[in-house]
């Protein structure tokens, strides 16, 4: 028998996208200059979405979608330290207007990993001056670009960044260095702090938050050693930073991926990139966020799944989830589908394909994938219908 799961009236539907992913034509930041040493894979012209972005907005309004993630590439709006391009100003006004006229409420995070050249030659975010150097870049944004926007994130996944290049070594500035990495997640929380009082002088009514990558950890069997693991390991990767940012955030952006098990362990499906799927976890760290008593939206969640023959019931599973810890009292009130388009996937070049959309990276051909449109459906019925 069918049964109908309703969400929220105002209940926001769409998908997330990043500058330096999709947009093609950067080459003033730190990853581009990395993929000029043959550290990481060129990104190019990537999805070319900077002069397509008008037609890839006409095919999420035709996927039923209510609202869209973009983030604004800071190497373009300030390519020198203090001096700002005021026609990447207009090109982004132009980008949120394309949103705004097709009825897809903007959500746009002002930094997406890749720094400014001049910015990451400098120590980055190792640098003490780095707090005061977002702040200003916010400022400006938030001023010049951000007047016709409800919700921004200043910073995406803060731990992630630190983690892949100050502890793993993969991502630009590819150092191992558990001090720095310390000395770099105490100055992103200082640059979201300053950002976020910089943003709100200027809008009061601007609602501000980091999207946040959260994992679930548990313990699968009954060892208390297990048990400890999976708390110690949810404190510090999951709550350590949200509790030391937590005045200074109106919602809760959660992008959702990981399960990581203590104990016995659970033979799971995968995804193309060898990520374990498993939706239940997506409902414990809503519950855990739930505790932070603020709106949640879902910013990210997705998987690599070139032959889309997992990305249906990967949405209805996890919707599914999403719907059990709504039912409980969280308060989540948005879902964004992890990607639009196929893109640039960091140090896995283009190999990886997360899009709703399909994208021929040569030719530059859209093709909107079947599961794009048993999303659609979901979207336009504000509901999902499941086999009880």
């Amino acid at each position: 028998m069918k049964h109908t799961l309703r969400f929220g009236e105002k209940f926001l539907w769409g998908a997330a996208t990043a500058s330096y992913q999709i947009e093609g034509g950067i080459e003033n930041n730190d990853w581009a200059e990395a993929a000029r040493e043959g550290r990481v894979p060129a990104c190019g012209q990537a999805c070319d979405h900077y002069n397509r972005y008008e037609s890839d907005f006409n095919n999420a309004q035709k996927l039923a979608h209510n609202c869209h993630r973009i983030s604004l590439e800071w190497a373009r709006i300030e390519p020198k330290e203090g001096e700002f391009d005021m026609a990447e100003v207009t090109h982004y006004k132009n980008v949120i207007n394309a949103l705004k006229v097709r009825g897809l409420e903007p959500f746009v995070t002002l930094w997406h990993f890749t720094q400014p050249l001049w910015f990451s030659n400098d120590g980055g975010f190792e640098n003490s001056k780095s707090v005061k150097r977002f702040e200003r870049y916010v400022e400006f944004v938030t001023k010049e670009i951000l007047d016709e926007v409800t919700y921004i994130q200043t910073i995406n996944e803060p731990l992630v960044w630190a983690g892949n290049g100050y502890v793993r070594g993969f991502w630009p500035p590819f150092k191992k260095s558990l001090f720095t990495h310390r000395k770099v997640v105490k100055n992103l929380i200082k640059a979201h702090k300053a950002a976020y009082y910089a943003a709100k002088k200027i809008r009061p009514d601007l609602q501000i938050s980091i999207a946040k990558n959260n994992i679930y950890f548990e313990a699968t069997n009954f060892n208390p050693l297990n048990y400890f693991k999976a708390w110690i390991s949810s404190y510090w990767w999951n709550r350590k930073f949200l509790n030391k940012t937590e005045r200074e955030l109106d919602f809760i952006g959660l992008n959702y991926y990981m399960y990581s098990q203590h104990g016995n362990k659970k033979i799971l499906p995968v995804s193309d990139m060898g990520w374990d799927i498993y939706p239940r976890g997506i409902y414990h760290v809503l519950l855990e966020l739930g505790q932070y008593k603020k709106p949640i939206y879902i910013t990210e969640n997705g998987l690599a799944d070139a032959d889309d023959t997992q990305r249906k019931d990967f949405i209805i599973e996890h919707l599914f989830q999403i719907h059990k810890a709504m039912e409980e009292g969280v308060n989540v009130r948005g879902y964004f589908y992890w990607s639009l388009l196929d893109n640039y996937e960091w140090a896995h070049g283009f190999e990886k394909r997360f899009g709703l959309i399909a994208v021929d990276f040569v030719t530059q051909e859209r093709r909107i994938r079947p599961s794009a449109l048993i999303y659609k459906n979901i979207c336009e019925m504000n509901a999902l219908e499941i086999e009880l």
